[in-house]
């Protein structure tokens, strides 16, 4: 199989440039993206146990990779939920299939979005980690518009390997991530 696009990039590019505007020692000094995380909270899940399951296979379309059900912590007797009750899905991309993922976010998903005019750069966590959501899940080609009975919306992190926010904003728009031009980061 070949070699990530974004991931060639990533090692003929990204690298030399962030080592060089950080003044790195050694390239291993150099941020990079050790996982993407995608989580769906399904609220309505409490009174339907079948839109979990229908979450969990559209996380499997996104991103080509099995997704899990994830369940409460805690039970909350307002809202009828009782613990260890399915509430969301998740699935956590890390090698190829991350650079893939993000490729395919970039370059095909985001462009779809109404009135897109990029995205804010104020997700980032204090740890170098960027967080930020999708309104609708239709947004990414692999969902057929015609299957979805409930349009719902997904929180996608960015874990990388520094904790500085400024250079983990770097990285991510080194790979392509569409950050708003009108407020910089810094």
């Amino acid at each position: 199989m070949a070699q990530p696009r974004l991931k060639a990039k990533y090692e003929s590019e990204i690298v030399s440039q962030l080592k060089e505007k950080f003044q790195f020692k050694s390239i291993m000094q150099v941020p990079r993206l050790t996982k993407i995380v995608i989580n769906k909270g399904i609220g309505a899940a409490v009174a339907d146990k079948k839109l979990v399951d229908v979450g969990v296979e559209e996380l499997g379309l996104i991103t080509g990779q099995k997704a899990v059900a994830t369940v409460s912590k805690k039970a909350v007797s307002n809202f009828k939920l009782r613990e260890n009750m399915p509430i969301g899905a998740k699935v956590t991309l890390r090698g190829d299939r991350m650079f893939e993922f993000l490729d395919r976010l970039t370059s095909i998903a985001m462009p779809r979005v109404r009135d897109f005019h990029g995205i804010s750069d104020k997700g980032f966590d204090g740890r170098g980690n960027y967080t930020f959501g999708v309104k609708e899940q239709i947004i990414f080609p692999e969902i057929s518009i015609e299957k979805v009975n409930k349009i719902t919306g997904m929180d996608i992190t960015f874990v990388t390997s520094t904790n500085s926010d400024e250079e983990s904003y770097e990285l991510l728009k080194a790979l392509g991530m569409p950050f708003t031009k009108a407020n910089k980061q810094g």
